[in-house]
């Protein structure tokens, strides 16, 4: 493996940042995980229009114009092996002596980028589905910021496992957000619903992904709020993330979902995103 580290590809046990990084200290930045298939990473450009779009609102100066991005990215890229690779990407606002007050004059960022095999969901959680679980969403208030502050939602994800799930999906003042990990979709009817982007939720490549099939293939949708009652009496539910793809819930609560089994509108889109992928990778 090599790691990029601050203008310099190294090895991972030289790729040294200062206990007083302001990552470290206040988790003090945004990063951003891509999918990369057959070296070609996953809608770069928007996963870097979110990440950028992250620093600009917590007032870190983007280290990197776009083409430079690309071009530190392929590189990177280039050291490494693998149909199916996981690119990290994470930005700090960097060293300074700590204060919660944004240092002055600002530091230099400090930028990490890592490469890993692909988490890959396994052939029984895409044909059979998963279990999920609810819970209050206690998240902070800004989860449209892809940050590197993600203690909430290790626990809630933490939570899921504890019981055997896969996923919790968070409710917030009776109303649907999204996943610990995940966007959350519900089918009822044969209508795809999706609550709309907002500070509760984090812009999702996957989601705007899964939007654009549904249109190109005439599957209706709407994009809306949606209640904890309509959750729970969906006909399908779906999670989809980056890494998950979309995978069916079969059973939340420990109730079945519909009739528990993989739901057909659901295999309908896993089919149109493969193809999706594949296009991609064929390119």
């Amino acid at each position: 493996m090599t790691v990029f580290l601050n203008g310099a590809f190294v090895a991972p046990e030289d790729a040294k940042i200062s206990v007083f990084d302001r990552g470290f200290i206040f988790g003090d930045g945004v990063y951003e995980l891509i999918p990369v298939y057959a070296g070609k990473p996953f809608r770069l450009d928007q996963h870097l229009q979110r990440m950028e779009n992250g620093l600009a609102e917590i007032r870190i100066g983007n280290p990197y114009p776009r083409d430079e991005w690309r071009r530190l990215i392929g590189q990177l890229l280039e050291r490494h092996q693998g149909q199916q690779l996981s690119l990290y990407v994470q930005v700090t606002r960097g060293v300074a002596p700590r204060d919660h007050v944004f240092p002055v004059p600002a530091p230099t960022p400090t930028v990490l980028m890592t490469v890993s095999p692909l988490p890959q969901p396994s052939k029984a959680a895409c044909e059979q589905g998963i279990k999920a679980v609810t819970q209050a969403d206690y998240r902070w208030g800004r989860c449209d910021i892809k940050s590197i502050s993600l203690l909430a939602n290790v626990l809630l994800r933490q939570h899921a496992a504890d019981v055997g799930a896969a996923e919790t999906i968070l409710i917030r003042d009776g109303l649907l957000t999204e996943g610990s990990t995940s966007t959350v979709f519900i089918v009822k009817h044969g209508v795809i619903a999706v609550p709309p982007l907002s500070h509760m939720m984090l812009p999702g490549i996957t989601y705007d992904v899964l939007l654009e099939l549904a249109q190109r293939h005439g599957a209706p949708v709407a994009v809306r709020p949606i209640s904890e009652a309509e959750l729970h009496a969906a006909d399908e539910i779906w999670i989809a993330s980056s890494s998950k793809e979309v995978l069916a819930v079969v059973e939340l609560d420990g109730k079945p979902v519909g009739d528990g089994r993989v739901g057909p509108v659901q295999r309908e889109m896993f089919a149109w995103y493969q193809a999706f992928k594949n296009d991609l990778i064929a390119s």
